[in-house]
C-alpha cells in the first residue's frame, strides 16, 4: 500500500470512529446533514493539507461554512448579504490556507522531504518549463477550490449512504455481513482497515454505485451556441443553461424502476451507453477526487454497518431540492452504539 494511502486511510479510519462515536453518545436527535460536513470537511482539509490544529481547524469550519453559503447566490457584494459574508470568510480561509503553507515550506528547510503525503505538498513542488514554481497565492486558491469541488460528493454521498441502508433492511443485512466477512478473516496483529479489505468490498461497492446514481449532485454550466429545440422549447443562442446530469440516472429507458434503491441492478449490468452513468462527470471534466470520495464514503458505511444502526425520525420527510435532494428536516436521526 503507498504511504500517501495508508495515511489517507488511517485519517479518515480514525475521523470516521470519533463522529460515529459522537453521535451515538448525544442525548437528543442530530441533523445528519450539518453533522456530515463537518466531518467532511476535517477529512478533506487533512488530506488536502496535513495536519492542522483544533482551534485552527474549528475557525476554518465556521469560514468554510460561510464560503459555501455564497457559491449559488446572486453576486451582490453589499454588506448584510450572503455574497459579501462568503467573500470575507473566503480572503480569511486563504490566509489560515498561506499560513499552513508556510509552516511546511519551514518543516522542509528544518528535515530532509520524508514524501509527498499531502495535495499542499505536491503544489509547491510544481513548476512549469522555465522551472517557475506557483506562488503562495496560487496555491492557497487551487487548494480551496478543490476543497469545495470534493465537499458535496462526500458528504452529501455519506448521507445518503445511512438513508438508504436504514431504509433498506435486506440490503443492510446483506452489506453487514459481507463487512463482517471480511473482518473475520484479520489476522490478530492487525488493527484498522487496509486497502486490500476495501477492495473486497464487492456488495458495498454496489450501494455506494446505487447510492451515487440516486443522489447525483453534480450540474454543469453551459452556454448555449445556436438555437436549441428541446421538448417544444426554445433555448436562443447565448443564454446559459444548468445541465443537471443526475436527471439522466433517473431514466427508465436505462434502468429499470429508477427510483428504486436497489444495489442489486450493478451484479450483471454494464452501462453501454455513453453518459447514462457519471456521477463524477465524463470525459476531460471527470472529478479526480472520485476516489477520494468513494473512499471516504466506503469507510464511513463499513463502521456504520458494524457498529451502530440509526433511526430517522421523519422518515417521510418531503425532499427539497436545491443542490442535491436533501430532506426538509435536515435529517433528523438518532445513532445508537449496537457493539
Amino acid at each position: 500500500m503507498g504511504r500517501k494511502q495508508l495515511q489517507c486511510i488511517l485519517n479518515t479510519e480514525k475521523n470516521v470512529i470519533q463522529f460515529l462515536d459522537e453521535w451515538a453518545s448525544m442525548k437528543k436527535p442530530i441533523e445528519l446533514v450539518e453533522e456530515m460536513k463537518k466531518a467532511t470537511f476535517k477529512i478533506t482539509a487533512f488530506a488536502f493539507l496535513g495536519y492542522i490544529k483544533e482551534s485552527t481547524f474549528q475557525a476554518t469550519d465556521t469560514l468554510f461554512t460561510d464560503y459555501r453559503r455564497g457559491l449559488m447566490v446572486p453576486a451582490i457584494n453589499i454588506p448584510g448579504f450572503t455574497f459579501h459574508k462568503a467573500l470575507k470568510a473566503r480572503n480569511k480561509l486563504l490566509k489560515i490556507i498561506r499560513s499552513v503553507l508556510e509552516e511546511q515550506k519551514a518543516m522542509v528547510k528544518i528535515n530532509e522531504p520524508k514524501g509527498k503525503k499531502y495535495m499542499i505538498d505536491l503544489l509547491m513542488d510544481v513548476e512549469d518549463e522555465d522551472g517557475k514554481h506557483l506562488d503562495d497565492e496560487h496555491i492557497a486558491d487551487v487548494i480551496l477550490t478543490s476543497l469545495s469541488a470534493g465537499f458535496d460528493g462526500i458528504s452529501l454521498g455519506s448521507f445518503w449512504g445511512f438513508m438508504h441502508l436504514s431504509g433498506n433492511l435486506q440490503v443492510f443485512k446483506k452489506a453487514k455481513e459481507e463487512q463482517e466477512e471480511i473482518v473475520s478473516r484479520r489476522p490478530s496483529t492487525q488493527k484498522g482497515l487496509i486497502l486490500a479489505e476495501i477492495k473486497q468490498m464487492h456488495y458495498l461497492a454496489k450501494v455506494v454505485e446505487e447510492m451515487l446514481r440516486m443522489t447525483n449532485t453534480l450540474a454543469l454550466f453551459r452556454k448555449a451556441k445556436i438555437d436549441v429545440s428541446i421538448n417544444g422549447y426554445t433555448i436562443p443562442k447565448g443564454w446559459k443553461v444548468l445541465a443537471w446530469n443526475g436527471a439522466v440516472h433517473m431514466d427508465p429507458t436505462i434502468y429499470e424502476n429508477p427510483k428504486n434503491f436497489d444495489p442489486s441492478r450493478w451484479e450483471n449490468m454494464s452501462v453501454k451507453q455513453p453518459g447514462a452513468f457519471m456521477p463524477f462527470g465524463a470525459g476531460t471534466k471527470f472529478c479526480p477526487g472520485n476516489e477520494l470520495a468513494k473512499l471516504v464514503i466506503t469507510i464511513f458505511l463499513h463502521y456504520f454497518l458494524l457498529n451502530y444502526k440509526m433511526e430517522r425520525f421523519n422518515p417521510e420527510s418531503p425532499l427539497c431540492y436545491k443542490q442535491a435532494p436533501l430532506p426538509l428536516d435536515n435529517g433528523l436521526v438518532r445513532f445508537t452504539k449496537t457493539t
